[in-house]
């Protein structure tokens, strides 16, 4: 869950540091569990984002007693909510809920949050060099630009990946058909073997993915994102192109009244004090019979442990004894996306009045997709983008005086109005900074992750099972998909006992 630090650390500046350096290792570890407070449950939760908070909540309604232990000093993972005055707020990590995200629409109406939709009345601006255009949503491309230099590789691409993952077997894509071969390339490289304009497409896709999911191209696996796609739907319905990417009938078509973050809220305030906040778990130690979690505030003794953190975060836990290789080395390619979320808040929302939709895309940064991000009454207006993949390491170590007025620039280059330069408030939130995330919004498969170390994805090892959205089934890298990770880690759990 973070960096191995040793115990030690409590007790420096005291007479028993000096003391407890002499000891053997054996004994310091034991007289370091010693220097905080000690509990014991049926299971123990790391993390209290959606994955383990589902996790928490399935296992207490099935009668057995849980601890969650948290790093963070707040819930909700990588949800949270940004006060934009006057008791509104505005996500500043992930927020958007579509069709098909059954369980995670179903955990919110549960705990009495409600949906609306995200704001999409008018037209988008896409700009990609001297081409700038305005479009409707509405017409047979979705959210994916007409450009005339791409749109025939546009339509034969979206129709050859729906096709590739119709049936794909989303639990388990290393056992697809040509998994191995689908896996030795990137997106960046099949792309190019199979577009006429090949530059175009390509250069097309970079903001697509970097805001889909913090990455370039040609940092992705092809069968890891045959795999995303496959996941854009449900146990009925089949994942697609358009609805990983659309705003109307897609991933991004609603949002949660409140912020998403309030959701995690509500179900931790139930959970009571089973939720520990700013306990950063170091170290864990199986045995025959059970789990030792020990925190950096609490030791908890159980019978099983689930871990609902990031792959990244998860390597940084110590294992005793050390975890099989395959997982260990999941771990260590299983690197998070880079992305930063930038918002600017205005009295009104503008753009609507200029019949804007507030969503852009476009090729060259800083940001390369942006939105509407305001509250549901319309005001005040919040106008939101991402600066993701290569974006995000250019654009993230510059000042923010720097980078914020570059971002504003683009609100007003994109949408041709000099009122974009004068926001009321802006604010951002660089998801690699985040020290219990270290990027975002989900972890990344490069070629050779999946079809060598996949299945040790979910496995369990021993009494140490996974949870966590990129776990998931469907929906990996979505709230929905680490809500539906943590029903599966529970459930689980509760048949081991």
């Amino acid at each position: 869950m973070t960096t191995r630090t040793s115990r030690r650390a409590f007790l420096a500046g005291t007479a028993g540091a000096a003391a407890a350096v002499a000891l053997p290792a054996a004994a310091r570890a034991e007289a370091d569990s010693a220097a905080v407070p000690s509990a014991t449950a049926d299971v123990a939760v790391v993390g209290a984002g959606l994955a383990g908070l589902t996790t928490a909540r399935r296992l207490v309604a099935a009668g057995h007693s849980v601890v969650v232990l948290e790093a963070r000093d707040r819930v909700g993972g990588r949800t949270l909510n940004h006060p934009i005055g006057d008791g509104k707020v505005a996500e500043a990590g992930g927020e958007f809920v579509g069709p098909t995200q059954d369980r995670i629409v179903a955990l919110a109406t549960e705990v009495g949050v409600g949906t609306f939709d995200a704001y999409d009345t008018g037209n988008n601006v896409y700009v990609n060099g001297l081409i700038n255009l305005k479009y409707s949503d509405t017409g047979p491309l979705g959210t994916a630009p007409p450009d005339p230099l791409l749109l025939a590789d546009i339509i034969k691409l979206s129709q050859q990946i729906d096709l590739m993952a119709a049936n794909f077997p989303v639990a388990t894509p290393w056992t697809a058909p040509n998994a191995a071969r689908l896996d030795a390339e990137t997106l960046e490289t099949w792309v190019r073997a199979n577009s006429v304009n090949a530059e175009g497409i390509v250069g097309l896709l970079r903001p697509f993915t970097e805001a889909l999911v913090g990455a370039e191209p040609g940092d992705l696996s092809f069968l890891f994102v045959l795999a995303y796609v496959a996941a854009a739907g449900n146990a009925t319905n089949p994942g697609t192109f358009e609805r990983l990417f659309n705003v109307r009938g897609g991933a991004q078509q609603s949002r949660l009244i409140g912020g998403s973050q309030v959701v995690a809220q509500r179900v931790a305030s139930a959970l009571g004090d089973r939720v520990h906040l700013s306990t950063p778990v170091r170290r864990i130690t199986q045995t025959a019979t059970g789990v030792t979690v020990a925190s950096d505030a609490l030791t908890v003794d159980a019978a099983h442990v689930v871990v609902a953190i990031p792959p990244a975060l998860a390597a940084r836990i110590d294992y005793q004894p050390l975890l099989p290789a395959a997982r260990d080395l999941l771990t260590q390619r299983l690197a998070m996306g880079a992305l930063m979320k930038v918002e600017a808040v205005y009295p009104t929302p503008f753009w609507r009045a200029a019949n804007l939709t507030g969503q852009f895309l476009t090729v060259g940064g800083p940001v390369g997709y942006s939105f509407d991000n305001s509250p549901p009454d319309g005001s005040p207006g919040v106008l939101a983008g991402f600066v993701g993949g290569a974006q995000n390491l250019k654009w993230g170590p510059k000042p923010l005086a720097e980078r914020r007025a570059a971002v504003l620039a683009q609100f007003a280059r994109m949408f041709g109005d000099n009122r974009y330069l004068s926001p009321t408030d802006y604010f951002e939130m660089d998801w690699t900074l985040e020290e219990w995330s270290r990027g975002g919004p989900t972890a990344i498969a490069g070629p050779g992750t999946l079809t060598g170390y996949g299945p040790a994805l979910r496995g369990a090892v021993g009494r140490i099972h996974w949870a966590g959205t990129e776990t998931s089934d469907y929906w990996q890298g979505y709230m929905d998909g680490a809500v539906r990770s943590g029903e599966r880690a529970a459930a689980e759990v509760a048949a081991a006992f």
